[in-house]
């Protein structure tokens, strides 16, 4: 029986963590088009680096609370320095501003 109690107990906060963790898809193109250049998962108080792919946009789903944007450049690498873009929770897709790539994600 007390296995039975440990195993459903980590079951349970498994599937928690899973579940407040947010999905992140980055396009080559604008408005989530183009080709699939990054996907990624990101859990809240995570900083998600896109890596040296040139993200233009960025889908994202099961994001708890909110997601805040960085553009590629230096001073807001690593989301550092103030987001460019900041979106409510759920879903939905963020295109950089004419120029700029994205460059890291954070979540809350």
């Amino acid at each position: 029986m007390q296995f039975n109690l440990v195993f459903i107990t980590t079951a349970l906060v498994v599937s928690a963590s899973l579940a407040m963790s947010a999905t992140i898809t980055g396009f080559s193109g604008a408005d989530c088009t183009g080709s699939v250049v990054f996907s990624s998962e990101v859990s809240p108080g995570e900083c998600l680096t896109l890596g040296t792919s040139l993200v233009r946009s960025i889908g994202f789903s099961g994001v708890p609370n909110q997601i805040q944007f960085y553009i590629s450049g230096g001073a807001h690498n690593s989301c550092t320095n103030g987001a460019s873009e900041v979106r409510g929770g759920l879903s939905g897709c963020v295109t950089a501003p004419v120029g700029f790539t994205w460059e890291s994600v954070s979540v809350s």
